[in-house]
């Protein structure tokens, strides 16, 4: 995947500075670019995209608008309803256990869902279990030695997260929304790719920073460096048309055949 902009990811860093008084703005402008990531993948066009935790919908309609049949599925009935109405083709559902059969999804998309989940091993595969062989898979997600990964009371979440709260209530008046172990989760990145290149049902595509202009891939290889330096990172897999455990099964089956 070609590296992004510099006036791109100046843009997104800008919307996301305002994202406590302008959200509108702010997901409107990332999930267009979230669908400009995508569609350098796979078109949208005619496809079935799931988009699981999307909130007030601005992803779905976005896939909506390029032309995907796209559905939502969302567990905060609040969130779903922060924009006035209901956004259309959405379902209350919680990401651990969606309900959808078994590789229906052409993309299977989440963002900035992954840290809020306790279990995201889990939460990825019911993501992967949804997607059809040969389907995407798009996760991204805050790390928590971001210098965002504390979302509204960061950076002084390395400080401690007891102490980032107290300050954000002192300065604010008013509680996070955001606690670490019920809402909010430590997650890694290093653990995070060792995880997912262990999986014998997904291939990791792109594994990259999500909003850095230069050298997005490079800087996920750097173990230390890279829990602070990506800041959000995405990962693009593919499902695969077969495990390696089912190759290894037709391979000893008197069917499979030999090689030579």
């Amino acid at each position: 995947m070609k590296d992004p902009s510099i006036r791109r990811s100046v843009a997104l860093f800008r919307a996301f500075m305002r994202e406590q008084t302008d959200p509108e703005r702010c997901y409107t402008l990332l999930a267009h670019d979230a669908a400009e990531q995508i569609e350098r993948q796979v078109p949208l066009h005619g496809r079935l995209v799931v988009d699981v935790g999307g909130g007030r919908g601005h992803f779905t309609e976005e896939f909506r608008r390029r032309g995907a049949q796209s559905f939502l599925f969302e567990p905060d009935l609040r969130e779903l309803c922060a924009r006035g109405s209901v956004p259309a083709g959405s379902v209350v559902a919680d990401g651990y256990l969606l309900p959808l059969a078994d590789g229906v999804a052409d993309v299977c998309f989440s963002s900035n869902v992954l840290e809020h989940v306790a279990d995201p091993q889990t939460f990825l595969s019911e993501l992967v279990r949804v997607t059809r062989p040969g389907g995407l898979v798009y996760v991204s997600f805050t790390n928590w030695l971001s210098p965002w990964g504390g979302h509204e009371w960061a950076p002084w979440h390395y400080f401690g997260a007891d102490r980032a709260r107290a300050r954000y209530r002192r300065r604010t008046g008013r509680a996070a929304k955001h606690t670490l172990g019920e809402n909010l989760f430590a997650i890694h990145i290093g653990p995070t790719l060792r995880q997912v290149r262990a999986r014998d049902d997904v291939s990791v595509v792109s594994a990259r920073s999500r909003y850095w202009p230069f050298l997005a891939e490079a800087v996920t290889r750097v173990p230390g460096l890279r829990e602070i330096a990506t800041w959000n990172l995405l990962l693009i897999l593919r499902r695969r048309t077969e495990t390696a455990a089912e190759t290894a099964a037709a391979m000893n089956s008197p069917l499979g055949g030999t090689r030579g």
